[in-house]
């Protein structure tokens, strides 16, 4: 494995990745979406963990792709392992069923949030009287087909948490009002790899796929494109045209502090975890939040650094000046490097200070025994044998924080609850009125 080139994936590529060693796509359309890349490589996500080596094989003989370490999850509802299962697992379900399960099976995709009309469209089509040619054929399992991204999803829209979350209220509706067994499946979808949606929802076992949104009346449609024109109509027809303008234009000009949470930790001991996760829970509570996490800043804004102590300073100051450009402008940056001296920390605190943001510094206090035995990626391993130098905890130091604002020990505290008690301190910091 050492002696194949590496390949990052993006969180795109991680998605199309997922698809294909769950069987819903075939290694062929992973290679395809990777060009450039050599025959053989290993696959990795931005921590540098190997998850699959990809090889390419001449004429007619089909890639492979061999699994080499799980993919990382994270916390939400989109991740509950009862839920985001590989395709053939699910296939497989369906085919050992009872009665006429895959045969008489439907994927509805969940692609945007139900209205009240797919609902009712839902309701017809799992009893029969929704699709031509099946009318009067009820069916017997209904795969709820939930496409979502690794991504953060654009301003104003419903993120993979919420989707999931009103996917699951579909799924109480068709269980209420029909004798179908419904099941909601989580599908890693970022459009990548050419394949149509459709089939990969067939690819999960359906006999047939649908897509709800796509049956939504004009109506129903105009209807939800307006939504974001609601309050300003409001206005409008409340005051007149120089009035509405400038209620409008105060409205839409209101500036929230913005906030820098900047996690500290030894490698392995969650700081990335917790990071990604609680900006996931941010986004989907409508907050614009940016992810600045401690590998991938290394691939980009600091390209070429080392890992000396001068380069390392350098890195952290880089994450912080950005993160305070962001929450200068009401924006939360989160941000998740080792972070190893306390200059380099109180610089990023200073920085965000300065941009008038709220600065909050966890420390992952994760013991470095803990965060050794974890060690996905190896390092650690290589640390003790001399092979990486500068390896912090190891043959460089941690200065563990005096000034952090929460402290928190993975070793004991789960994932969730971890970012339940950083999200609830920002939240309180966050209800300052705006300036």
């Amino acid at each position: 494995m050492t002696d194949s080139p590496a390949r990052v994936l993006s969180d795109d590529e991680l998605d199309l990745l997922e698809l294909a060693l769950g069987g819903a796509v075939p290694p062929t359309v992973l290679t395809a979406a990777l060009p450039g890349v050599p025959s053989d490589v290993v696959l990795t996500d931005a921590e540098n963990t190997p998850l699959a080596r990809l090889t390419a094989r001449p004429g007619a003989l089909p890639d492979v792709l061999e699994p080499l370490k799980p993919v990382a999850a994270a916390i939400g509802p989109q991740w509950d392992p009862a839920v985001r299962r590989p395709a053939r697992d699910v296939r497989a379900d369906l085919e050992t069923g009872t009665g006429d399960d895959a045969e008489n099976s439907v994927g509805l995709l969940v692609s945007e949030v139900p209205t009240c009309e797919e609902s009712d469209t839902a309701v017809a089509l799992v009893t029969g009287g929704g699709t031509e040619g099946a009318a009067g054929t009820p069916t017997s399992t209904v795969l709820l087909l939930v496409p979502v991204a690794r991504r953060a999803p654009e301003a104003g829209a419903v993120g993979a948490p919420g989707l999931v979350r009103a996917a699951s209220g579909l799924a109480a509706t068709l269980a209420e009002r029909t004798a179908a067994r419904v099941r909601t499946v989580v599908v890693p979808w970022s459009g990548l790899g050419g394949t149509a949606l459709e089939d990969v929802g067939a690819a999960y076992g359906a006999a047939r796929v649908e897509t709800l949104a796509a049956r939504r009346s004009p109506a129903t449609a105009a209807g939800v494109a307006a939504l974001p024109r609601v309050q300003d109509d409001a206005v409008r027809a409340l005051y007149p045209p120089a009035s509405a303008a400038e209620v409008i234009r105060a409205t839409k000009g209101v500036h929230r502090r913005g906030a820098v949470v900047f996690f500290t930790g030894l490698s392995g001991s969650g700081k990335s975890t917790v990071a990604r996760a609680l900006a996931a829970e941010l986004d989907d509570d409508g907050l614009g939040t940016t992810l600045l996490d401690g590998d991938e800043v290394r691939h980009h804004l600091s390209k070429g650094l080392g890992f000396d102590r001068e380069s390392r300073e350098t890195n952290v100051e880089r994450i912080g000046y950005v993160a305070a450009l962001v929450a200068k402008h009401g924006g939360i940056a989160v941000a998740a490097p080792i972070a190893p001296f306390a200059a380099g920390r109180a610089r990023v605190r200073t920085l965000a200070e300065e941009a008038g943001a709220h600065f909050v510094l966890v420390h992952i206090s994760t013991p470095l025994a803990v965060c050794e035995a974890r060690d996905r990626k190896g390092f650690y391993a290589k640390a003790r044998a001399g092979e990486i130098a500068e390896f912090t905890g190891i043959s460089s130091p941690y200065e563990e924080p005096d000034d952090a604002d929460l402290v928190i020990d993975t070793t004991d505290v789960p994932v969730p609850d971890a970012v339940e008690t950083v999200r609830r301190h920002l939240t309180s910091l966050l209800a300052d009125p705006p300036r």
